[in-house]
């Protein structure tokens, strides 16, 4: 039997939890928004658990060609070295300033080139990989404001008190037993958002990314205290 380690977010429990909670909201809210939108969240895990694999695994044709240039550059530089000692034997220690000077420049612009050219290649698998990443990251800022908007209209006051609504007031079926546990799901639902793209910071040590992956986690832990003020008064209102 294979040990759950607990040093390291696993993208299937988190799914998992998803969707556990996806059938506790169809249960007592069903045909709602917010059963709907815990059904998206799911849909996204799973295609971030996908995009979580794909961004563990190397990308071999780009790493293969990374090599190829980095042989490439030391066998330039190996020619580089050799022409030059050519040069100098054949024209017997008597080569002119003028032509020292030129060789010497020429071989510094083909090293130069290649060496942008390794740099590029090389940072080129953490670009494909910090592009998966932020969109999927950018779904999660979303999501989170989705969630945030199911709460917006759900306010205490409406349950603990008698309060005069007008025409365009929201229609407020909930009662306080139901309200408190409509927000609950709610802040569920936040810290699963911020759970799914703490996955990205694993494994892609890229500043690009990790801070992406805080701005998320900042406003899911922003929003869910909001959440949790209405709660509390909820809670500690008799």
């Amino acid at each position: 039997m294979m040990e759950t380690s607990f040093s390291k977010l696993d993208p299937a429990p988190i799914r998992e939890t998803i969707e556990q909670l996806h059938h506790r909201i169809g249960e007592r809210f069903p045909h709602s928004g917010l059963s709907r939108l815990s059904s998206e969240l799911l849909a996204v895990a799973q295609q971030n658990e996908v995009v979580v694999v794909q961004l563990r695994r190397p990308i071999w044709w780009l790493r293969i060609a990374t090599m190829v240039a980095l042989f490439a550059f030391g066998g330039l530089a190996l020619f580089v070295v050799v022409s030059f000692m050519r040069m100098a034997d054949a024209s017997g220690g008597g080569m002119s300033l003028s032509d020292l000077v030129q060789a010497i420049e020429a071989a510094i612009n083909e090293l130069i080139f290649l060496t942008l050219a390794v740099f590029f290649l090389t940072s080129l698998e953490t670009r494909f990989k910090r592009r998966s990443a932020l969109r999927m990251l950018h779904r999660f800022r979303s999501l989170a404001h989705i969630v945030d908007m199911h709460q917006l209209t759900k306010d205490p006051e409406y349950v603990l008190r008698e309060v005069p609504t007008t025409a365009s007031s929201p229609t407020r079926t909930l009662t306080r037993a139901e309200l408190t546990r409509y927000l609950g799901y709610c802040s569920e639902l936040l810290s699963l958002v911020s759970k799914l793209a703490a996955l990205h910071a694993q494994d892609l040590q890229d500043a690009v990314v990790l801070e992406a992956v805080n701005d998320v986690e900042s406003l899911t832990a922003d929003l869910s205290r909001k959440v949790w003020q209405k709660i509390t008064i909820l809670d500690v209102t008799v």
